[in-house]
């Protein structure tokens, strides 16, 4: 399934908005001690982001998707937009400027958890440049909360469509804090919902952020995911839980990112409530059975097989 510009716009399947970044990672057998020198075992270079990891994760179970976000010239930036267009993500509405690409050395146990320093994470882009979206129409937005002076009205004239919006929300802080109450379907991670709430009960979290949007997830990593949706939503008012599928971590970053691209994806075929669930937790959890965020994300056949046995 591709995306195809025409008089009607580009059309695709989702259009994910907001952060890029290229990612180090150091496999490491401890994480490091101050004043410590550490010597990894292994190094994997590539793309990383949080909307870019969804458009990749979009476009590798098989849909039409095109990134909007930033790169910088130069070859973080290079090798990033190359990745996004051998996978087939659109990439028309990627900025390129002076400023470097958005750089990630993240640090993996064997056990796949993971520690991660940023340099440039959440800046704005530089100058006057600026996102041109009116003529895109997907079947499904995400946005990750960057960039929310370009998300906010890209939201705005998908509601108004009645296209189903995600907000990846994976921490708080203001342009997330603007989008959540714009969203249809808010997803955030336990982080960002004990950031929200300031407490530990998930499902205080839960009631508390499900007053900002029609649908409401919170994922717990292992631990699967709690939801809510109130009487406005297009799947009809209901609570519950869905629990992880049990698999062996190898690195765990990039498993939200991977869970919300599908999501999304599901969001645009139109998938029921439950299908949706299982289908973007399938997706998820084998992000997590391979290092590297992005080298982690499956194939619609793998994500097929996987639930096939499962």
């Amino acid at each position: 399934m591709s995306g195809n510009s025409d008089s009607a716009g580009l059309q695709v399947d989702v259009l994910c908005l907001g952060i890029a970044c290229y990612d180090l990672i150091f496999s490491v057998d401890r994480h490091i001690d101050a004043d410590e020198k550490m010597k990894a075992s292994d190094l994997t270079a590539c793309g990383g982001g949080i909307a870019a990891n969804a458009s990749m994760t979009v476009a590798r179970l098989g849909y039409s998707v095109a990134f909007a976000g930033y790169l910088g010239q130069d070859m973080y930036g290079d090798n990033h937009l190359d990745e996004l267009n051998a996978a087939g993500v659109n990439t028309e509405y990627v900025v390129r400027g002076g400023w470097p690409t958005s750089l990630s050395a993240i640090f993996v146990k064997p056990d796949g958890s993971r520690a991660l320093v940023n340099y440039g994470l959440g800046r704005e882009m530089p100058g006057e440049e600026e996102f041109h979206l009116e003529d895109c129409r997907p079947r499904a937005v995400l946005v990750d909360g960057h960039y929310h002076e370009a998300a906010a009205p890209l939201v705005a004239r998908a509601r108004a469509a009645g296209i189903p919006t995600v907000l990846d929300g994976d921490t708080l802080h203001p342009g997330s804090k603007t989008l959540m109450e714009m969203v249809e379907f808010l997803v955030v991670s336990e982080h960002f919902a004990r950031q929200f709430s300031r407490q530990d009960d998930v499902e205080e979290a839960l009631t508390q952020l499900s007053c900002c949007a029609p649908s409401t997830i919170i994922t717990l990593g292992e631990r699967g995911l709690h939801w809510r949706n109130r009487a406005d939503s297009r799947y009809g008012t209901g609570v519950g839980s869905y629990p992880a599928f049990s698999i062996t971590a190898e690195d765990t970053t990039g498993a939200g990112d991977a869970f919300h691209g599908a999501f999304a994806a599901g969001l645009s075929q139109g998938m029921a409530w439950e299908e949706l669930l299982r289908f973007s937790s399938a997706v998820g959890a084998l992000c997590c059975t391979r290092k590297g965020a992005r080298l982690g994300i499956p194939t619609g056949p793998e994500v097929a097989a996987f639930l096939a046995r499962n």
